[in-house]
């Protein structure tokens, strides 16, 4: 017994390193380039280099956003998926922690039984008996060459880059949220624009018929009048269409119906508008923020504990055990004559010859695979953020250009109907200047539309919005090594 004892000690202590590669990011990664990772840049003024807020749609200061977010955030389809991949990850993180370790059973049976006498050498037959059994047993796997670990270590990183999939998702519905939110407000205030300029068209046609009629104008100024009035009212349903386009989308992000959305969701008439200089943070902050990036850094991280897993079905499992226990005709169970004790180590081996050195070769361009990911995952972070930027910057250029042009409409359509007024100016040519400025108004509501649009897109790829969930640890960013 002491023999054996000493053994299995001696088997404990020879363990002295983990099989497999330990998880580290080669030198040559994307996200260890410190040449991506400086200040993101930008033309715009209205941007600043100051942390990006979880809550980044809150800087509209607009209470039925708020409430349409909350809503979404709660009933959304997709994130209940995503918390349901949550809950299964963190159990698989549970099951390969109580692999190995101590482990007990008990074996209870009883049954009528005819034994081969030839089984006990015997060359008469074996009398039928009731046989019964009780058996308690206890083990204890060594996890010697750390292959468990490996296994914890793949659940672990894998749970992490469920919830780091989870917090893309969250972002995504946010954003769709204040997309769908801005595009009822811009349809609905370019709609009422639309309105306007069809009454001014409308204006203008009666107009030209009666000078048609006094022998003033001709047919075609009639017809190109008619022409330009049934395009304008044309434009009337798009406008129409994406206002309840945009509800409909609301109304499956909150998972309710359309009539049942916040009060005043549907007759919104102004864009959100943010206040303050929009924050964009710096390059090495992005890297880490993006759940994108996480959950790619993280599923290299278990790909490389993968390949310790398949390493370890080179080495044997050993494990100590014990039983103690009765078996033999049931009258007799409990007696020294059917009692059965054990104690001592366990060694279990399958040579690798069915695929294992293949197995983990596999594993290992697997995990060459993920880190290719990885990189390509970081770098298209950096160029969708920076192309944000570009365009948010160029969309800015344009729609300070049309304000420019819109206030030059309104100053001439201020000035020619003073003219009216005064006599010096005809009807049709104040109509002629308010439709200007009214087409300069409809463009640059366009504009403003654009440029909020773009604000959404720069803060989706920032990732900003995945901290504020419900778990707050859960939300917990993973580290990137």
């Amino acid at each position: 017994m002491k023999r054996v004892a000493m053994l299995s000690i001696s088997l404990v202590l020879s363990a002295c390193q983990m099989v497999g590669p330990d998880y580290h990011l080669p030198k040559d990664a994307a996200i260890n380039r410190s040449d991506l990772q400086g200040t993101l840049r930008s033309d715009a003024d209205s941007v600043v280099s100051a942390p990006v807020p979880g809550n980044w749609w809150q800087l509209y200061r607009d209470d039925r956003l708020d409430h349409l977010v909350r809503d979404a955030l709660a009933a959304n389809t997709e994130l209940r998926v995503a918390a349901a991949n949550i809950a299964r990850a963190r159990a698989q993180v549970e099951e390969a922690q109580a692999q190995g370790g101590f482990h007990a059973g008990t074996k209870l049976g009883a049954q009528r039984l005819q034994e081969s006498g030839e089984a006990f050498l015997l060359p008469e037959k074996v009398p039928v008996a009731n046989i019964g059994e009780a058996i308690l047993s206890a083990s204890y796997q060594f996890d010697l060459w750390g292959t468990l670990k490996r296994g914890v270590e793949a659940a672990q990183a894998n749970a992490d880059a469920t919830q780091a999939a989870a917090d893309t998702a969250r972002i995504t519905v946010v954003a769709d949220v204040v997309r769908a939110y801005t595009q009822v407000c811009a349809a609905n205030e370019e709609l009422h624009i639309a309105q306007t300029s069809l009454n001014l068209q409308e204006q203008s046609l009666s107009l030209t018929q009666r000078l048609r009629d006094a022998g003033r104008g001709d047919e075609t100024q009639v017809t190109r009048s008619q022409t330009q009035f049934k395009s304008l009212r044309a434009e009337l349903p798009r406008y129409e269409a994406a206002r309840e386009a945009g509800l409909f989308t609301l109304s499956m992000l909150l998972a309710k119906p359309v009539d049942q959305l916040p009060a005043g969701t549907a007759t919104c008439a102004e864009l959100p508008h943010i206040a303050q200089l929009l924050p964009v943070g710096d390059g090495a902050a992005l890297l880490k923020r993006r759940p994108d990036v996480r959950q790619a850094e993280r599923a290299l991280a278990a790909a490389t504990a993968t390949i310790g897993v398949a390493t370890g079905q080179l080495y044997p499992d050993i494990s100590i055990g014990a039983q103690v226990g009765t078996i033999g005709i049931l009258e007799n169970l409990g007696t020294p004559a059917t009692n059965r004790w054990g104690f001592g180590p366990l060694l279990t081996w399958n040579v690798p010859t069915n695929g294992t050195r293949a197995r983990i070769r596999e594993a290992e361009a697997s995990t060459q695979a993920a880190l290719a990911r990885f990189d390509g995952v970081v770098l298209n972070a950096i160029r969708e953020t920076q192309t944000s930027l570009a365009q948010y910057s160029a969309l800015l250029e344009r729609r300070d250009a049309l304000a420019e042009a819109e206030r030059s409409a309104q100053l001439a359509a201020d000035q020619t109907h003073r003219f009216y007024q005064a006599g010096r100016a005809s009807f049709l040519a104040d109509l002629q200047a308010t439709r200007t400025y009214t087409d300069m108004r409809a463009q640059l509501a366009a504009a403003n539309t654009q440029v909020v649009q773009g604000q959404i897109g720069l803060f989706l790829a920032l990732g900003g919005g995945w901290e504020s969930a419900g778990d707050a640890k859960a939300a917990q960013p993973s580290t990137v090594h």
